[in-house]
């Protein structure tokens, strides 16, 4: 698309009408920051007006172990002698009330995929718990918090079936999963997701296709800066976008942007700048409808509150006051 016909689309995405497919890709070339920041912020004008919102939540790390060994991640860990590898019934509750003390209204379940594929003592360890798979544990104590706390479970479980999201659909209010990227080389040797089957963009997506096939309210989004490529992540984008599209499910975008820590396979790989992450929040939010919530959470990027809402979001993500736990 020539210049011309770019800052027409954005203008036009400014007053709230759709970027096509073409439109959205040519941004992927736009460096023109602060005219994208001007036309995000007023197509989420259009459908938040001045508000931004956040959740009030407690974190439920179920267990750290998975099956996968994605080179930037640090929640996941291999099993640790001594340590158990699920949060006992007891503990999740313990956790949850503290939440509901705190004046929290949801309770997040995290947790690594499929452990039991990979590890021996998570196949034992769910076998003691009474439970099949981790999914199956996950359900039981989603289904537990509510009942016993009145918190609402919202859970993040991977890569799953249409069978899996149903039964966990009896139990949660909402589900979810990061696409994170739609790049095949990021899964291949030398990429952040070699050796992560569940990372794998096409099967990601089919889990995020069937919750909407359920119409079960969905979360999802992208990572960035872990090795795409901008034109990378408007195709990821337009993946979820057509999904969204298709079913109607996805409730809130996710921008997050890449974190180096220590002790990881990327430990001195770049991050992103705050300007890299301002322009994919605005690239966001000029794709999806004004309403979508796009979010971006502040904490992951010291300082820079500011720019990330006048960038376009709607929504910086859970906040809580109870102290995260190990397994």
């Amino acid at each position: 698309m020539s210049l011309v016909e770019t800052e027409r689309a954005i203008a036009l995405a400014a007053r709230g009408e759709r970027l096509d497919r073409d439109s959205a890709l040519a941004l992927a070339d736009w460096d023109d920051l602060p005219a994208l920041l001007a036309a995000a912020g007023a197509r989420r004008d259009l459908g938040h007006g001045d508000l931004v919102s956040y959740s009030r939540k407690v974190f439920i790390p179920l267990t750290k172990l998975c099956r996968d060994v994605c080179h930037y991640c640090t929640f996941a860990h291999p099993p640790r002698k001594g340590e158990r590898c699920f949060l006992t019934p007891e503990v999740v509750v313990d956790i949850a009330r503290q939440g509901q003390i705190a004046g929290c209204k949801e309770a997040l379940f995290t947790l690594g995929d499929k452990p039991e594929l990979r590890y021996r003592a998570a196949r034992e360890e769910l076998d003691q718990l009474g439970f099949a798979t981790t999914l199956d544990y996950l359900a039981a104590m989603a289904e537990l918090v509510h009942s016993e706390t009145g918190l609402l479970p919202h859970v993040n479980p991977g890569v799953m079936t249409e069978a899996d999201i149903a039964a966990l659909r009896d139990v949660s209010v909402s589900q979810g999963i990061m696409l994170e990227t739609a790049s095949k080389r990021l899964a291949e040797r030398g990429g952040a997701h070699f050796g992560s089957p569940d990372k794998v963009p096409e099967v990601r997506l089919a889990t995020i296709a069937a919750a909407g096939r359920l119409q079960v309210p969905f979360t999802s989004g992208i990572l960035i800066g872990i090795g795409e490529t901008r034109v990378e992540r408007v195709e990821a984008l337009l993946a979820l976008r057509d999904l969204h599209d298709a079913w109607g499910h996805i409730q809130e975008i996710i921008v997050q942007n890449f974190r180096a820590k220590p002790d990881t396979r990327m430990a001195d790989a770049p991050e992103p700048t705050l300007a890299d992450h301002q322009w994919t929040i605005a690239v966001a939010r000029l794709m999806f409808v004004p309403d979508m919530n796009i979010l971006a959470q502040p904490k992951l990027c010291a300082g820079s509150l500011g720019g990330l809402v006048g960038s376009g979001i709607s929504e910086w993500g859970g906040v809580s006051q109870v102290r995260p736990v190990d397994v």
